[in-house]
């Protein structure tokens, strides 16, 4: 279990001009990652170091999105201005997260724009709708070398801060939020308010930057 990447929905300007906006706080370039048919959306990719990368991602007119949760708490997302969507946990088996929570995971593919079509099984999307500050789970099918991270490497994800209460969210990855994200800050602020990722810290070759 560890972290595999966060998940940032696209505001007002759309997905470009969201990526945009990010790019230029960042100092890098985002490129298109493509269109998830399955839940009506489509991003934007940033691979960063340490296997992780930034997604920003649009709900799109399209069925899917209407029906599918992932395209649901995207748009819902976005329609609130935008802003971080959620993290997501990686996993080698999922049976053990789909017994806890009782129910499958779902199947997710998404076509890059050369042709090649990335696929994953994925859980938890109801969680993060009902509760922000929970991940979602991932397990890849397509192989490493098709990750989205790689090629990344100029900038590092540092602190994440996460309005919430620890506790849940230990119960919900069934361990402990520190042990996947080792070598990265979790600062967790207003237990009591509304819950979700309230910003982090990458460090880029320009120095810090807190988005």
């Amino acid at each position: 279990m560890r972290l595999d990447h966060l998940s940032f929905a696209a505001g007002p300007d759309g997905l470009m001009g969201t990526t945009e906006l990010l790019s230029r706080q960042l100092g890098a370039e985002f490129h298109d990652g493509g269109f998830h048919p399955r839940f009506g959306t489509r991003n934007q990719i940033l691979p960063l170091a340490d296997g992780l990368y930034l997604e920003v991602v649009e709900a799109l007119e399209h069925p899917a999105a209407e029906k599918a949760p992932f395209g649901q708490a995207v748009r819902a997302r976005s329609e609130m201005g935008g802003g971080w969507l959620g993290w997501v946990v990686a996993v080698d088996d999922l049976a053990p997260i789909e017994a806890r929570l009782g129910r499958k995971a779902v199947p997710g593919n998404r076509r890059l724009p050369e042709g090649e079509e990335l696929q994953w099984q994925q859980i938890g999307i109801k969680g993060l709708q009902a509760d922000p500050q929970l991940p979602f789970f991932i397990k890849w099918l397509s192989d490493s070398e098709s990750h989205p991270s790689v090629g990344g490497g100029d900038i590092r994800l540092v602190k994440l801060e996460i309005a919430g209460d620890p506790h849940r969210v230990d119960e919900w990855l069934g361990g402990t939020a520190d042990h996947i994200v080792d070598g990265l800050e979790i600062a967790w602020n207003a237990p009591n308010g509304q819950p979700g990722i309230d910003a982090v810290t990458f460090h880029t070759p320009a120095g810090p930057v807190r988005i």
